[in-house]
């Protein structure tokens, strides 16, 4: 029998951005737009591909402007009805189906990755659920969440998305290393460890901000002291949970950017722009031209 489709996304947003200030003073970096949708909103979309009917945001001071996004705007709505704007008008009204639920829950003090998601033991419970980090933002035919739930009907077990990586940026992830292949793409973790000098590391397989996590996980992140950073890291605990259950990697199909960089987030506006249905054909010719200029 097929495990059952995961119903519950957790978005960690309660991080305060300070790579990108001061746009992120009074902004969250989560509401920085790629054209002309916030990041947020593509993770969002990513999660509800994937089945997720449930939303749990967990959040810090200054991250009103996300739940202000997910929510009506009755007067706004009203004002494009006047207009005739009926275009933007469903634009807006798109931005959340009604059948999906948004819960907000405030991470009391910035504890870690793994503190975050242990903040939403109380919606989640022991049921499976993923995990999306919205400043990793993953083009594909197939969204990433997508492409892991299916990994994880036809598998069991929890499911991290991975990529290569360069192997003198080690430290900037969590890297691990496989007990055997189970399939194209996908094996089977034999270790995970966080933001490995690349001396240390065990391999160049990182995992990129993509998640799908047993419940038992909570006990786990539970139990953990702090750890690297003096932070509870979610990867102390996932390398825990490893030794009950099984955990896989999955190389995830599609192109992912950094938008945590300054650089990754210029990347994916440009690359955006480029394939946006009206401003793409304007764009390219106007990008060709600056590049004729220089």
């Amino acid at each position: 029998m097929p495990n059952p489709t995961v119903r519950t996304c957790v978005f960690p947003v309660a991080g305060r951005g300070t790579r990108f200030l001061p746009a992120t003073k009074a902004s969250p970096k989560e509401m920085l737009p790629i054209v002309d949708k916030p990041l947020i909103q593509y993770a969002v979309e990513e999660a509800l591909a994937a089945g997720a009917d449930t939303l749990v945001f967990i959040t810090g001071s200054s991250k009103r402007a996300i739940e202000d996004h997910f929510d009506t705007n009755a007067e706004l709505e009203a004002t494009l009805q006047s207009q005739g704007k009926r275009e933007l008008l469903e634009i807006l009204r798109g931005i959340l189906p009604s059948w999906a639920s948004c819960i907000y829950i405030r991470q009391p003090a910035p504890l870690g990755l793994g503190h975050a998601v242990l903040c939403a033991r109380p919606v989640v419970g022991d049921a499976p659920f993923m995990v999306h980090l919205a400043d990793d933002l993953i083009d594909a035919a197939v969204p990433c969440l997508k492409q892991m739930a299916v990994v994880f009907r036809e598998n069991g077990g929890s499911v991290l998305g991975v990529q290569n990586v360069p192997h003198e940026d080690t430290d900037k992830y969590g890297i691990v290393s496989l007990e055997r292949q189970v399939a194209p793409r996908l094996g089977k973790m034999s270790h995970i460890v966080e933001k490995p000098k690349p001396d240390k590391a065990p391999s160049d397989l990182a995992v990129v901000g993509r998640y799908l996590l047993s419940g038992a996980i909570f006990n786990d992140l539970a139990q953990i002291g702090a750890g690297a950073g003096g932070e509870i890291q979610l990867t102390d605990g996932i390398a825990r949970l490893m030794l009950r259950e099984p955990v896989y990697a999955y190389e995830f199909e599609g192109k992912r950017y950094d938008c945590g960089s300054k650089l990754g987030y210029l990347q994916a506006t440009v690359e955006y722009g480029l394939k946006h249905a009206s401003l793409g054909p304007d764009f390219r010719a106007y990008l060709k031209s600056l590049a004729d200029s220089l």
